[in-house]
């Protein structure tokens, strides 16, 4: 797709950056001209990303954060002195379908919900204080974006990954209510089936079951969230979950096999 300079001058603060959906976007923002800050606890894979936007031409700043901590989240965000005005929280621990209803562990779950809801909902905390000074100064006003889940309304017998989502989904709304009345716009994306990321597309039949006939990509859902962010083409819409899977939702969603 030929950039369309969508987000020039704009910095943008990008979790889950070293891989799939997250690397996708980080990449895609850089190209439509946002310096991109890209937070990840994977130190090689992320500097990778930011070799590329910055080889691409682009500005990126590798941040190592562990977001599974209680306190990680803290070390995502960049000085006052920076302004962020894209967030896209991507981040998410990888999922094992071993941990069932009944053997999930407590550690398990407490990192799965550290780092796709406590993790996300104070980066954008901080960040909506900060946005909407700077649209009551005049500034650029801020959209955010969270990565969530079919599974955020239908189970996946992984219940951290999916009570996780549905969390995620319900701070959407909320950061939407709270944020609209500066112009900020909270909304999230939830993929469809995608392979990365702890999905084995190998251990499923999806393929025939999807009415558009075939997985998902990580551009796919970078080329949605580009629109997502953009006041050009969403500056009406926030507080929403737009599915972009291919129909599969239409099946209700293919349960695991057992």
């Amino acid at each position: 797709m030929t950039p369309l300079g969508l987000f020039r001058s704009e910095r943008a603060l990008v979790t889950g950056s070293a891989s799939n959906i997250g690397r996708a976007i980080a990449l895609a923002l850089a190209r439509e001209g946002a310096a991109v800050r890209c937070v990840d606890v994977d130190a090689a894979r992320n500097g990778a990303t930011v070799d590329e936007i910055v080889a691409a031409g682009g500005t990126a700043e590798l941040v190592l954060a562990d977001l599974g901590t209680a306190d990680g989240w803290r070390v995502a965000l960049p000085p006052e002195t920076e302004p962020v005005s894209l967030f896209v929280h991507s981040a998410s621990p990888p999922r094992r379908e071993a941990d069932t209803a009944l053997t999930v562990t407590e550690s398990t779950w407490d990192r799965m919900l550290n780092t796709n809801v406590r993790s996300g909902f104070f980066i954008a905390q901080e960040l909506g204080r900060r946005m909407q000074a700077s649209a009551r100064s005049g500034g650029i006003k801020g959209r955010m974006l969270f990565i969530t889940s079919l599974h955020a309304e239908t189970p996946r017998n992984l219940p951290h990954y999916s009570a996780s989502k549905a969390g995620q989904t319900m701070v959407v709304k909320e950061l939407a209510r709270a944020l609209g009345p500066a112009g900020i716009r909270v909304n999230a994306l939830a993929p469809g089936a995608v392979p990365g990321g702890g999905f084995n597309a190998a251990a499923f039949d999806f393929s025939g079951k999807i009415p558009l006939g075939r997985l998902g990509t990580a551009e796919d859902m970078a080329n949605m969230a580009l629109a997502l962010l953009s006041d050009r083409f969403s500056g009406y819409v926030t507080g929403a979950t737009i599915a972009v899977d291919g129909g599969i939702a239409l099946h209700n969603w293919i349960a695991p096999p057992t």
